[in-house]
């Protein structure tokens, strides 16, 4: 029985690493696309939930561990940007204000579940045009929910944090592995 990561995302990679080094990933087919809810947490839940389940059908007699970020902004669930104009309203719709990102988790083992969002709070400095500008010209924006990294060039922007620093790269490192614990998934 192994770990496995239902997500693509190197970042989560990165983070999983810091929990264990004994996990693979394995991706999801799911259409994401074809996923709705209520909230933009409930979105971030039904989407990691869907990404768990469509793995854990084929792996289940190992540990899934599905997530996804969402950002929202105003109430407004922001994605990967499309492009420099997308990128730019997002940039220019958190200048000077706060936003939430939602991370989404669920783990299977064994028939059980567990599922859970965590939500972080991060204030950004007011930007100027040349800063927006300057980071919608750079790769930066365009594979990352709601256009930034945190842990990139974008730090520089941000004025403030109130939750889970990881939450925001798109996990959430303490809480995962409380419930992995709380499962009984040995990975220390």
């Amino acid at each position: 029985m192994g770990v496995i990561l239902a997500s693509a995302s190197p970042r989560r990679r990165e983070l999983l690493g810091l929990i264990t080094k004994d996990f693979r990933v394995v991706m999801s087919d799911v259409d994401e696309t074809a996923i709705r809810a209520d909230t933009p947490s409930g979105l971030a839940l039904a989407l990691a939930c869907a990404k768990c389940d469509a793995v854990a059908k084929t792996h289940f007699s190992d540990t899934v561990i599905g997530c996804d970020t969402v950002v929202e902004a105003g109430g407004v669930v922001l994605g990967k940007p499309r492009d420099k104009a997308e990128a730019r309203r997002m940039l220019q719709s958190y200048s000077g204000r706060s936003h939430l990102v939602h991370t989404g988790v669920c783990i299977k083992k064994a028939g059980l579940r567990e599922r859970f969002t965590v939500t972080t709070k991060v204030t950004f400095c007011p930007l100027t045009h040349a800063e927006i500008e300057a980071y919608v010209n750079s790769d930066e924006p365009y594979d990352k929910a709601g256009g930034y990294g945190i842990q990139g060039p974008a730090a520089r922007f941000v004025r403030g944090i109130e939750g889970c620093y990881f939450n925001v790269m798109g996990f959430p490192v303490s809480r995962v592995y409380s419930a992995l614990k709380s499962l009984g998934v040995h990975v220390i």
